[in-house]
């Protein structure tokens, strides 16, 4: 599974991600040490894209993702 938060982000990126992603959040586990800021987790599943308030990363679902509910 490709997990789109465990790139490395920089400020302002757009980081496409699977629905299979969700929940994303901010940073992941792999970004580097200059980048770590508290973990917001980023609503993209209503609006198709979503951005962290600390780093500005917008996160976005890739074309044709459905969201599925629980």
């Amino acid at each position: 599974m490709n997990r789109a938060e465990d790139k490395s982000v920089s400020h302002g990126d757009v980081i496409e991600v699977d629905a299979s992603d969700l929940p994303v959040y901010c940073p992941g586990p792999k970004a580097p040490l200059w980048s770590m800021h508290p973990r917001v987790y980023i609503e993209v599943a209503k609006s198709g894209q979503g951005v962290c308030p600390y780093c500005s990363a917008t996160y976005q679902l890739k074309p044709g993702q459905t969201v599925h509910g629980h």
